[in-house]
């Protein structure tokens, strides 16, 4: 494995490379642009990156805020995907929740009444510019379709101004619905101790993990009683694995608001896991207008079949980006390519990709079974959990064995 140059300019990007990955042969690429019915971060059209190697497809698809040091994990993810595959899995469904964006409660009702049978929701709240009434009105929405016996959860994605605003909103969400746990309320990794040690819901850390130079200060200050991973921001299937191995808390999978080639990588994890005490977030290709496969992967009856799946030549043209959009993605991978390339000591990722049917060029070839791409972990030590002192019976308990999440325990 090649390590990050010591002294590297891109802090962010010190990825793990597999020395098995290398360059060599033509490798076809295709950019795509789907419409979205509702909005979600900010955006209401997907655009993104399909690589295809010698193991399969990867997605690459960092959003437009993510710099190139940010982003470089992404494309690591989908060089993974495409030039070496992924590890054995474990199981052969996973149990997923059903996502609400931050809409009006007749569109959130709807959402979920759609889902294919989910018995978990993840509901978008604290969005700018929405009220907490709003944010009550939609959870409420939900709790009516899913019924006394669903789980609810809520994602604040950082938004709430500090740690008191963040547990009153809490506090009153629980009330109304009884909440399953709430995934990042504060930004920072202080905020979210102080938020877990003024409420009793559970706290689920995501940004404070995949976009940390550190994940382990969020075990160390004991902010979170679970994690929420995401394969692309940390860099592949098996960075994923390892840091979970580090982290020691209770996980939760899930994704980057990508086509099936992307949420395949997620299944992929979740598949692999030792254990799954929680549905996972990987329902969300249902979020976008169209897809590039034929065989979508989408929930039924609440779960996602474990597989691999390949676009389709079709359904590729159907949502091919314009060229302007295409020209932004291939600047975006040569400068990303680049930081990897200099993280890596300057050898093994470097090449451009050649849209379909052109000739020349260069390609990812994958061999052998080592290990993957991981991030690096600066000043950390091993991997058992830091816990708070707090002990409350809604905190998540130890794991249950590979498999044994059912819809009534995947939460």
């Amino acid at each position: 494995m090649r390590r990050a140059a010591a002294g590297s300019p891109y802090p962010r990007a010190e990825v793990l490379l597999r020395e098995d990955v290398r360059v060599s042969g033509p490798v076809q690429f295709h950019v795509y642009s789907i419409g979205m019915p509702n909005i979600f971060r900010g955006i209401t059209r997907r655009t993104g990156m399909l690589l295809a190697g010698p193991a399969g497809w990867g997605e690459f698809a960092p959003f437009a805020e993510y710099d190139t040091a940010e982003s470089a994990p992404w494309l690591a993810a989908a060089y993974e995907a495409a030039t070496v595959g992924w590890p054995s899995a474990v199981r052969d469904r996973i149990p997923v929740n059903v996502t609400v964006p931050a809409c009006s409660p007749q569109r959130a009702a709807e959402i979920v009444a759609a889902s294919g049978g989910a018995s978990t929701a993840k509901v978008k709240v604290a969005e700018l510019g929405q009220s907490l009434e709003a944010d009550l009105e939609r959870v409420a929405a939900v709790r009516a379709v899913l019924g006394p016996g669903g789980r609810i959860r809520v994602d604040a994605n950082g938004a709430w101004p500090d740690p008191e605003a963040a547990a009153r909103a809490i506090r009153s969400l629980d009330r109304e619905v009884g909440l399953e746990y709430v995934e990042q309320p504060c930004r920072t990794v202080d905020e979210l101790a102080r938020v877990r040690r003024l409420v009793d819901v559970p706290i689920a850390a995501d940004e404070s993990i995949r976009l940390a130079t550190d994940p382990m200060q969020v075990v160390r200050a004991g902010a979170a009683d679970i994690a929420v991973i995401k394969v692309a921001p940390l860099g592949g299937v098996r960075a994923a694995l390892a840091l979970v191995e580090r982290i020691g808390l209770p996980v939760v999978v899930s994704s980057a608001l990508e086509t099936s080639v992307g949420i395949a990588a997620g299944v992929a994890l979740a598949a692999a896991l030792p254990e799954l005490p929680y549905a996972c977030g990987l329902g969300t290709v249902a979020l976008l207008e169209a897809d590039v496969v034929a065989d979508s992967l989408l929930p039924v009856g609440g779960w996602l079949t474990v597989r691999q799946v390949a676009p389709d030549p079709d359904r590729l043209a159907a949502v091919a980006a314009d060229g302007a959009t295409t020209g932004e993605w291939e600047r975006r991978l040569a400068q990303v390519e680049a930081v990897l390339r200099a993280v890596s000591g300057g050898s093994g990722t470097g090449s451009a990709l050649r849209r379909p049917g052109s000739r020349g060029g260069s390609a990812l070839r994958g061999s052998g079974s080592g290990p993957g791409s991981a991030l690096r972990e600066r000043g950390s030590g091993g991997g058992s959990a830091l816990r708070g002192s707090e002990s409350d019976s809604r905190r998540p308990g130890p794991a249950g064995p590979p498999g044994a999440a059912g819809p009534e325990r995947a939460g």
